[in-house]
């Protein structure tokens, strides 16, 4: 007779449970998940070769506690720490399980105060492969986008409401890509929120808590950046006196490996996934007003940042360099927001990108409610390629109210629809290539276009 160890059982026995639990008839009621006190979440955040980070959100002070284990291997299971959620910090645990092993998937679950929640999508994480000197890197699949509004009719404006088509999260998620970038407008105070706090934080508890996004949050590693609407008031620039309460809670809200510099606060970072750099800015905390005169003090990252920024790039190996902004970088007639509104900044570090030979560098971006590839072509250097993706949920604009962009690859125009994108690597290791893909709401394929990291060389 074959055994079984007492972990599962105890997960069978779990399973069984919840599923009579879907017939009241049978059996009596079953906490859910809610009555428990699971407010949202898990959320896998960043992922390294040995530790990854979760999070939680309860609705009141609880235990939070998760045992995990190599999938396919139960007798490897362990049960991490406890971590206490209070009221101060919105009932949020962050959690960092250590000493994983590399190039892992594990099966996860949560407990709150010593009882295991059970919840009806999967649970599961991966560290990262040890790929260096022993075989070529793996491939990976990257899912991005932007604009993520979810409704709250008490403070929305008026009329058809802003944000819809939620199924999209559930298209997203079919895709199992392995990582999630959020481009900015993750989501969007509304006006009793900007110069409260209390609101500020109720915003982000409200949108996380979004029924759809929840298998998405619990299987997918996700990093974020933020714009101008999960950062103050529309357009908001360095001059909010909120930045710094917004920064203290996007960083409750989100698991990223890092935050700005010591003496530079902010949502920049770099983070690697497999041989690919990502490079991930902010584009708010520094900002100069967009209307204001063209001096050398305008800036959009500020003087640090964007020194960091160029020293981080010249110390990267990597065929790929993904630069992530939540404004668009390469939009020559951007008519709203742009790269190109900072002019000197624009041409320092285009200009120094160039002069510096810098391989393998892309842009990805959001913020504009339409999607589309854009090419700037130099004779003297690679092409340089800025995806823009957006909206997830949040309005769209019709085809006739885009403006005109003479460096959008044709074909590549997404309006009036909400969409999200991916962003595959694959291939050996001196041959990489990126497939950027981009999915209506159903997960529809609407446009694909391939770029080689040969292609991106200095001439």
């Amino acid at each position: 007779m074959k055994k079984f160890s007492a972990f599962a059982c105890a997960v069978l026995l779990v399973q069984l449970n919840f599923a009579f639990a879907q017939n009241p008839s049978t059996v009596a009621h079953s906490p859910s998940p809610a009555e428990m006190g699971l407010r949202s979440g898990p959320m896998l955040g960043y992922s390294e070769l040995t530790e990854v980070a979760l999070w939680v959100q309860t609705t009141r002070p609880a235990q939070v506690q998760f045992r995990y284990w190599i999938e396919g291997q139960p007798y490897t299971s362990q049960l991490s720490a406890a971590v206490a959620t209070t009221r101060e910090d919105d009932h949020i645990a962050h959690l960092v399980l250590s000493f994983l092993k590399a190039g892992q998937r594990y099966g996860y679950e949560l407990y709150l105060d010593g009882k295991l929640v059970p919840l009806p999508y999967r649970l599961a994480f991966q560290t990262q492969a040890h790929w260096q000197w022993r075989t070529d890197p793996p491939a990976f699949a990257v899912a991005i986008g932007s604009c993520a509004y979810v409704n709250e009719k008490e403070h929305d404006r008026p009329g058809e409401p802003y944000g819809g088509e939620f199924e999209i999260f559930t298209a997203l998620t079919a895709k199992q890509p392995d990582v999630m970038l959020w481009l900015g407008d993750n989501i969007y105070y509304r006006e009793p929120d900007f110069y409260s706090t209390a609101f500020m934080r109720h915003r982000n508890a409200h949108g996380r808590a979004l029924p759809e996004w929840q298998a998405l949050l619990a299987a997918t590693h996700h990093y974020a950046i933020w714009d101008d609407h999960d950062y103050g008031p529309n357009d908001s620039d360095w001059t909010y006196r909120l930045k710094r309460e917004a920064l203290e809670i996007f960083k409750s809200y989100w698991a990223n490996p890092a935050y700005g510099l010591e003496g530079a606060p902010g949502v920049f970072f770099q983070f690697t996934w497999a041989d690919v750099d990502f490079f991930m800015l902010d584009d708010r905390y520094y900002r100069t007003p967009d209307d204001a005169p063209e001096t050398p003090d305008k800036t959009m990252f500020g003087k640090t940042q964007l020194h960091w920024l160029k020293d981080a790039l010249f110390a990267s190996h990597a065929p790929f360099k993904i630069i992530a902004n939540g404004s668009q970088m390469l939009n020559p007639q951007p008519g709203g927001e742009g790269f190109i509104k900072f002019k000197q900044e624009y041409a320092d570090l285009l200009g120094w990108l160039k002069t510096a030979k810098i391989n393998g560098v892309l842009f990805i971006t959001g913020d504009v409610h339409r999607t589309e590839l854009m090419r700037l072509n130099d004779p003297n250097f690679y092409p340089l390629y800025d995806y823009s993706s957006s909206p997830l949920t949040s309005g769209t604009y019709s085809a006739d109210r885009v403006p005109a962009n003479p460096a959008r690859v044709e074909g590549t125009l997404v309006a009036g629809k909400r969409n999200f994108g991916m962003l595959r690597f694959e291939g050996p290791r001196k041959e990489r290539k990126l497939t950027m893909e981009c999915y209506d709401k159903l997960g529809k394929l609407l446009w694909q276009q391939q770029v080689k990291s040969s292609e991106l060389q200095v001439k």
